[in-house]
C-alpha cells in the first residue's frame, strides 16, 4: 500500500445523499373557465384504514361521541318533533345521523346527507339520509362556489343523481385556502400508521419464526435433503416431534433467539403517541391505560377546545344549511376544577420553596 498524503480527498455526500424535504403542494383551486369536479379519489383507501386500524377507528369514534354523544337541546316544539321522527336510512336516530356524519367527515374530509322535505307542507323537514362520501362528486363553478352535487355510485340505470346545494347537508373538515374539499385526518398520519403496523408485523413474524428450531444434518445428497425438509415441515405443521435415525453429532437442533423486545416496544409506543397527536385526539380520551391523574386532566383539558369546535361547527352547519337550531350538550369541563394549591394538586407535590420562589444572590 502506498501512503501518499497528497492523495487525500473527501466524499461528496451533498449530491449523493439527499436531505429530507416536504413535497410542495398547492390548494385544489377552481377552474376559471368552467366547472371544477372533485370525486374523492382516496375514499376507498381511507375507509380501509378506518376499518382495519383499531386505534384510528377508536380515536375517530371517540371524537364523534364526544361531539354529539350527550344529546342536544332544541328551542321549539316543531324542531323537536321533526328530529324525533327522523329515521335516516330507516333505523337511525338524529343523534346517530350526526355521529355518522362526523365520522365520515374525519375519514374522508367531507360528509354528506340528503335533505328530504315534505313538498306539500311548506317544505317541512322529514329526514336526513347519510350518503357515502366516496360516491359523491362536488361540482364548483368558475367563481369557486358549489354549483351542485352528483351521486355517482349505487344509482339507478348508472346515471348520476343531481342534487342541488339546498338538497344536501355538506360538512367539511379543516378546509384551508380556496380548496374545494376538506382534508382527511388520515392524510397526515398515514405514515405513522404504516410504520407502526410494519413494526408490529415484524415482531409478530420474528416471534413466530423463533418457535421453529434450526436443524443441522450431515447430509449432502439433494434428494435426501429434500425428503428431510418435507418431513420436518410436516412435523412442524402438525406440532409433532421430529425423529431422526442418526448419531447425535450427525444431526442437531438449535433454537432461534428473539431480539430484545424493548427496542421494538419503544419504537411502537413512540409511533402510538405520535399517531394520537396527528389525529388530534389525546390518547387518554381513546384509552384509559396507565395514566396518572395529573396527565389525564391535562389530556382532558387539551381535548376540550377540539370537541367544542366540532360541536359549534356542526350546530352552525345544521342551522345554515338545514334550518335546524339546536345546541349539543357539552361534556363536563375540568377547567374550573384545576387547583393551583400544591396540597390539592396531587400531580405536583414535593416542591421546595427555593424551586418556586425567585431569588437573587448578590456578590459582596
Amino acid at each position: 500500500m502506498e501512503h501518499n498524503i497528497s492523495n487525500t480527498t473527501y466524499t461528496d455526500m451533498t449530491n449523493k445523499v439527499s436531505d429530507y424535504s416536504v413535497t410542495p403542494l398547492s390548494p385544489d383551486a377552481t377552474n376559471t373557465n368552467g366547472m371544477t369536479f372533485y370525486d374523492y379519489p382516496e375514499s376507498s383507501k381511507y375507509f380501509g384504514y378506518y376499518k382495519s386500524i383499531p386505534e384510528l377507528k377508536k380515536a375517530i369514534d371517540a371524537l364523534s361521541t364526544w361531539t354529539c354523544g350527550k344529546g342536544y337541546e332544541v328551542f321549539d316544539d316543531r324542531t323537536r318533533v321533526n328530529l324525533e321522527f327522523m329515521k335516516g336510512w330507516g333505523e337511525d336516530s338524529f343523534q346517530a345521523i350526526c355521529w355518522n356524519l362526523i365520522v365520515q367527515k374525519k375519514i374522508f374530509g367531507d360528509a354528506f346527507a340528503q335533505i328530504v322535505r315534505d313538498k306539500e307542507d311548506r317544505g317541512r323537514l322529514l329526514n336526513l339520509k347519510p350518503l357515502y362520501t366516496g360516491a359523491m362528486r362536488v361540482v364548483v363553478n368558475e367563481k369557486g362556489i358549489v354549483d351542485h352535487y352528483e351521486q355517482r355510485s349505487n344509482v339507478p340505470n348508472g346515471k348520476p343523481i343531481i342534487l342541488q346545494p339546498h338538497q344536501v347537508l355538506h360538512l367539511v373538515n379543516d378546509r384551508v385556502a380556496n380548496e374545494i374539499h376538506g382534508v382527511s385526518v388520515i392524510e397526515a398520519c398515514k405514515w405513522v400508521i404504516d410504520a407502526r403496523n410494519e413494526a408490529m408485523k415484524d415482531w409478530r413474524r420474528i416471534s413466530h419464526r423463533s418457535t421453529i428450531r434450526v436443524m443441522y444434518i450431515d447430509i449432502d445428497n439433494p434428494t435426501k435433503i429434500a425428503e428431510v425438509k418435507t418431513q420436518y415441515s410436516e412435523a412442524i405443521n402438525k406440532g409433532e416431534l421430529m425423529i431422526i435415525p442418526a448419531e447425535r453429532e450427525e444431526a442437531e437442533f438449535e433454537d432461534l433467539q428473539l431480539p430484545p423486545v424493548e427496542a421494538f416496544m419503544r419504537w411502537i409506543q413512540y409511533l402510538e403517541n405520535n399517531f394520537y397527536q396527528a389525529v388530534g385526539v389525546p390518547r387518554v380520551i381513546a384509552t384509559s391505560e396507565n395514566f396518572t391523574e395529573a396527565a389525564s386532566k391535562v389530556g382532558y383539558l387539551t381535548f376540550e377546545p377540539i370537541y367544542t369546535r366540532e360541536q359549534t361547527e356542526l350546530e352552525a352547519d345544521l342551522l345554515a344549511q338545514v334550518g335546524i337550531r339546536l345546541k349539543f350538550n357539552r361534556p363536563p369541563s375540568l377547567s374550573g376544577m384545576i387547583q393551583s394549591s400544591e396540597d390539592k394538586n396531587t400531580g405536583q407535590t414535593g416542591f421546595q420553596p427555593n424551586e418556586v420562589q425567585p431569588s437573587i444572590t448578590k456578590n459582596e
